[in-house]
């Protein structure tokens, strides 16, 4: 199921001061540009089966924040752990690190947020760390932390957003030169 689309530029304008504004430069993968929810945290490097096991759950709109230590050598997931994802009802999965397979989750009715791709997977298993605080591009993400991500980037707020504010909200600059051109 679809979500409404949001920006978080707008989100950002209306809650400022209760959003931490996640500073890695992350690419946008999968059908959902926009996507929210609250999130399952997870750490693991280089392994992709803590997120399989993870993804393979029931998401129920939920959000899959990984923190794959920023690692760019090995996918921690790919089209195949996707398609559990948006089978299973998760609204999105960011991942500090990188995924593969990337062109298989363009159709998939999820968002996917990560560093970069690869066409390499990992043959090692890890223990991961589940439901943990992690701290990722200078904010820190508790479990149940409400995430928003668009293709401009990802925020956070320890409690979900009134998305209704955002129709409400009047414009940054109306009278603007800036907004004439």
């Amino acid at each position: 199921m679809r979500q409404p689309a949001i920006v978080t530029a707008d989100l950002y304008d209306v809650h400022h001061a209760a959003l931490q504004v996640c500073e890695l430069q992350f690419r946008s993968f999968g059908a959902n540009l926009s996507f929210f929810g609250p999130c399952v945290t997870l750490a693991t490097f280089e392994d992709h089966t803590p997120v399989l096991a993870a993804l393979q759950q029931p998401g129920n709109g939920r959000v899959l924040v990984v923190d794959g230590q920023g690692s760019l050598r090995i996918g921690l997931m790919g089209d195949r752990l996707a398609g559990f994802g948006a089978s299973n009802g998760w609204a999105g999965v960011i991942i500090n690190g990188v995924i593969r397979d990337s062109l298989g989750m363009h159709n998939l009715d999820i968002g996917v947020k990560a560093l970069g791709t690869t066409a390499r997977r990992g043959w090692t298993s890890t223990i991961p760390a589940n439901d943990i605080a992690l701290t990722i591009g200078n904010i820190t993400i508790h479990p149940g932390d409400w995430v928003y991500a668009d293709v401009d980037g990802v925020i956070t707020s320890r409690t979900e957003l009134d998305l209704d504010m955002l129709s409400q909200a009047p414009l940054a600059y109306p009278d603007s030169e800036l907004c004439s051109s």
